[in-house]
């Protein structure tokens, strides 16, 4: 019976837990690891939440400035690392789009490309930028829900436990802001087809 209860505890151990009491003895190989675990995750994330792949990575810098500062006080168990590292990016994010001056909804500027590009190619851009549109005209809490649910793979579960609401609430937020999805991209084809 001990054993059991023993390997059970070692398989509900947070999967970070050994990286990040490496990165909290300041081990520059262990930071490499986790950036590389990390990273690609938390860009996703804030750039989604902010449409601006450059605040993206600031926001992603500042993550990982405050990892290194609080590895060497983490204790296991309290929460899940990964759980407090989507939290903290967030938080970040939504000081970013507090403080922001300008219009929510304006256009990003177009990459410069010289090669022509096709017709496919156009119109998958068209979409992308039309899905970006809608997603960033979504309320706060509705986007935060489709994000972290689509886009970051996140289980209803965690993901209401990130947000700290119920699976329920959860539920109805993504609902809610996927026949909020769903309506805008179906007037910005209907705005286009007008055009």
């Amino acid at each position: 019976m001990r054993l059991t209860v023993e390997s059970r505890a070692l398989s509900e151990r947070d999967p970070d837990a050994e990286l990040l009491a490496q990165v909290g003895r300041q081990d520059p190989a262990a930071v490499r690891s986790l950036v590389a675990r990390k990273l690609p995750r938390l860009l996703a994330l804030a750039t989604r939440m902010l449409g601006d792949r450059m605040e993206a990575e600031d926001v992603a810098q500042e993550v990982f400035v405050r990892i290194w500062k609080q590895a060497s006080r983490w204790r296991e168990g309290e929460a899940k690392f990964d759980t407090w590292v989507h939290r903290v990016a967030l938080n970040l994010c939504y000081d970013r789009l507090r403080g922001r001056r300008e219009d929510p909804h304006a256009e990003l500027p177009d990459e410069v490309d010289p090669a022509a590009l096709p017709d496919a190619r156009l119109e998958a851009r068209a979409q992308d930028q039309r899905v970006r549109d809608a997603l960033a005209a979504l309320p706060a809490r509705q986007r935060e829900a489709l994000v972290l649910n689509y886009y970051q793979e996140m289980s209803n579960h965690d993901a209401a436990a990130l947000m700290g609401i119920t699976v329920e609430a959860l539920e109805s937020l993504l609902a809610r802001a996927r026949r909020n999805l769903r309506a805008q991209l179906v007037g910005s084809v209907v705005d286009k087809d007008r055009s």
